[in-house]
């Protein structure tokens, strides 16, 4: 019974691990922010295309992190 205890307790630091390294993502630096607006106003929400200039980022991370960044709260 401990075993089973002490496998769900490493599933949960897994699961915060990866949430983690998921919200650490979305940080991007100076010159990311940058390359990402000026690309988006040279070519518009094609994520995929903006993402094959900035290495290591996928379409997605791009994506969310602009939705986010550019969200309105109204």
């Amino acid at each position: 019974m401990a075993d089973s205890e002490h496998s769900s307790s490493n599933e949960n630091f897994k699961d915060s691990q990866e949430e983690s390294s998921e919200e650490s993502k979305l940080e991007f630096s100076d010159d990311e922010e940058t390359l990402i607006i000026r690309m988006f106003n040279l070519v518009g929400e094609r994520w995929s295309l903006i993402a094959g200039r900035i290495p290591g980022r996928t379409a997605e991370e791009i994506e969310k992190f602009w939705n986010t960044r550019n969200s309105t709260s109204e």
